[in-house]
């Protein structure tokens, strides 16, 4: 899942990117409203975090504009101003939940997991299954055939996005745009590496190979025996 976090205050930026990316989560960072908007225009993200004091635009007009935008983006707002009033205005301008500073990691971290639960129709926790292969989104788990797979962020990232997407090609532009930060290099192969790490994890001790290149193109996860 890949994040937007809009932050002009660097400590609180670093502690919040830190926790979301050791919680295996890409995390896209902008130290001003104008830079957070044209990034939240320009990538789909599954959800936003958003500082209402901000150099250039503040909090709540980048969060109109969006909406102007016809742009749903789940929005927690983050603010320090924690008065009943600022809070209303905060929702009825278009964010989705809102979060006073300082507040615990782990509080921030589940109320985004909920608005992106809620944001896809899911009112559960989120298990992504395809084959004997199972995921799960919040244990931070993966099953095959029911032999626990121990994956790093990175790879957990791929992985889910590869089963979000079962049986359809994925490009590696795609992969760089979902798996890593907003302007990384799309010359690199580190998608190649990636890939290769991973499937040697879920692929090599089990019988039916599950991730599959297409040459030229990228990779799709797909079960082979489906479509004999």
């Amino acid at each position: 899942m890949r994040l937007l976090l809009v932050e002009d205050d660097e400590r609180i930026a670093s502690f919040i990117m830190k926790g979301f990316k050791e919680a295996g989560f890409v995390i896209d960072h902008a130290v001003d409203g104008e830079t957070g908007l044209s990034m939240a225009l320009a990538v789909a993200y599954d959800a936003a975090i958003v500082d209402i004091m901000l150099p250039k635009r503040d909090g709540i007009s980048l969060i109109e504009e969006l909406r102007l935008q016809r742009v749903n983006t789940p929005v927690l707002i983050l603010s320090a101003k924690h008065s009943l009033d600022d809070r209303i205005r905060g929702i009825q301008r278009g964010g989705d939940d809102y979060l006073v500073k300082p507040f615990a990691f782990f509080e921030l971290l589940v109320r985004v997991q909920a608005l992106i639960r809620r944001a896809s129709g899911r009112t559960e926790a989120v298990t992504l299954t395809y084959s004997d292969l199972v995921l799960d989104m919040y244990r931070r788990e993966v099953r095959r055939s029911g032999v626990k797979i121990e994956l790093p962020p990175r790879e957990f990232a791929l992985l889910e996005f590869l089963m979000g997407n079962a049986e359809c090609i994925i490009s590696k532009t795609m992969i760089l745009e979902h798996v890593w930060n907003f302007n990384f290099d799309p010359q690199t192969n580190v998608v190649d590496v990636l890939v290769c790490r991973l499937r040697n994890k879920i692929d090599k001790d089990f019988p039916t190979k599950l991730i599959h290149t297409i040459r030229g193109i990228g990779y799709a996860l797909k079960d082979p025996s489906k479509s004999l």
